[in-house]
């Protein structure tokens, strides 16, 4: 219920609108007294004015909400022998807020409001709070955008699954909802941020820009650890051991549902359950009712699996091809220069990764790429070990890039440089060298150069 608001002028505006708008002559008084405590966030002054208006004139404006939030957890947390009452008040208070102002609060984030507190204070079981978060999912998910509600809802359905009331298929396509929703989120933030980091390299950013870069950055490392405890969470539940019995035994019951069968085999492909029999059902099945660029890269790590890197790759153009989205195109290319990383062909890896870049610049993955193939040339590039070893300056500044475009990776690539850093010469070395401020340049296949810092 947070908002950017001018509450006081706003209020000020009603009190002289005319008591015959009210039902009680003494709301639009006691309206402006609780206001003036609340913003002084003197709460228990305010909570008295503050509660006759909410029960005698809940319509008469948002401040009676938006300050009432501020106000009742204040008493939350001050008056535990009455907490349950308050809790109670408050729960009540957002339901009512989209109903009395529904410009001000959507239904969405009124339901996410009443979880979070239902869950912080252990008022409703497990499935009444994920019935909650998934009708609110399910009723907006473009307005489902806290980061903590989308880690509980997916959190208290695996316990649900674990406590035999759900099952494992249910907890995979949720686990495909929230995980594409936190990769839209991080989407947006990472547009942002590319917008911005020429100015921020240049020093030419506003007050005002460094707030919006500075904002989407931590919005982005919010989502980033949310996302990697939705991963921990899911577990084993994932694992090729119970993926396979799965899809085996609803192979039958779905072999015509396209979407069914594209979560399915990009589950097993991203677990790595590409030699199991059933992988290849649900390929040939896809391909067959669907072509598509999901079943044609499909094809390709079959392929792959079997070692035939050729045809496999003939598959892997053809899905870049048919790719029309320009996120799930950079995505599948991020993806063949993995593979292709794994295989040791250092510059198809590059390729890939570049275009992967030229295509979605937003997505840091290909740096982090890039920076581990040429931080595992250090011995392929130079003649003397400094020179060697000079390598890892231009390994870490890959994976920097990795974080400054793309939030949700911002402390992987923030390690990983370090990492990098910490394998390239020392001050020491530097000046031993005699080597300050001088440049290095990579006559093997990274090319390039790199400036060896000043002492």
């Amino acid at each position: 219920m947070k908002r950017k608001i001018s509450v006081l002028a706003s209020i000020f505006g009603v009190i002289f609108m005319g008591f015959a708008q009210v039902q009680n002559p003494e709301c639009p008084q006691n309206l402006s007294i609780f206001a003036e405590h609340a913003k002084k966030k003197d709460y228990d002054a305010a909570y008295e004015p503050w509660k006759m208006v909410y029960e005698n004139c809940p319509t008469l404006h948002w401040a009676t909400y938006h300050y009432g939030e501020r106000i009742l957890k204040d008493k939350i947390e001050k008056d535990p022998g009455n907490r349950e009452q308050y809790v109670k008040m408050l729960t009540g208070l957002y339901e009512s807020a989209p109903k009395n102002f529904p410009k001000r609060y959507n239904e969405v984030g009124s339901m996410i409001d009443m979880a979070l507190l239902k869950n912080d204070y252990k008022l409703d079981t497990d499935e009444q709070i994920f019935n909650l978060l998934d009708k609110a999912f399910k009723t907006g998910k473009d307005n489902f955008k806290n980061p903590k509600a989308l880690y509980l809802y997916f959190s208290t359905l695996v316990d649900l699954q674990a406590a035999g009331k759900k099952e494992l298929q249910d907890v995979f396509e949720v686990y495909d909802e929230v995980t594409a929703k936190i990769a839209e989120e991080n989407q947006e933030l990472a547009e942002t941020i590319v917008k911005y980091v020429p100015k921020e390299d240049d020093g030419t950013l506003t007050s005002k820009e460094k707030k919006i870069l500075a904002a989407a950055r931590k919005n982005g490392e919010n989502y980033e650890k949310i996302s990697s405890s939705i991963d921990t969470k899911l577990g084993a539940l994932a694992d090729c051991d119970n993926l396979i019995p799965l899809y085996q035994k609803n192979f039958d019951a779905h072999k015509d549902d396209a979407n069914w069968l594209k979560g399915a085999a990009g589950r097993m492909d991203a677990k790595g359950c590409t030699g199991d029999p059933v992988f290849v059902k649900l390929v040939e099945a896809l391909d067959k009712i669907e072509p598509s660029a999901s079943s044609k890269y499909y094809l390709g790590s079959l392929y792959e699996e079997q070692g035939n890197t050729s045809k496999a790759m003939q598959f892997y153009e053809q899905s870049i091809e048919l790719e029309t989205n320009a996120v799930k195109k950079a995505n599948k290319l991020t993806s063949i220069a993995s593979k292709a990383s794994k295989r040791g062909q250092k510059s198809t890896a590059r390729k890939y990764a570049q275009q992967a870049l030229d295509v979605n610049p937003a997505n840091g993955t290909p740096y982090l790429i890039i920076a581990s193939l040429y931080a595992s040339s250090a011995n392929e590039c130079g003649s003397t070990t400094f020179e060697k070893r000079a390598i890892y300056w231009k390994a870490a500044q890959m994976a920097r890039k990795a974080g400054q475009v793309d939030p949700s990776l911002s402390s992987r690539a923030s390690q990983t440089a370090a990492s990098y850093e910490g394998r390239a010469p020392s001050k020491q070395d530097i000046f031993s060298a005699g080597m300050e401020g001088k440049t290095v340049n990579f006559k093997c296949w990274i090319g390039g150069s790199v400036k060896v810092p000043n002492l």
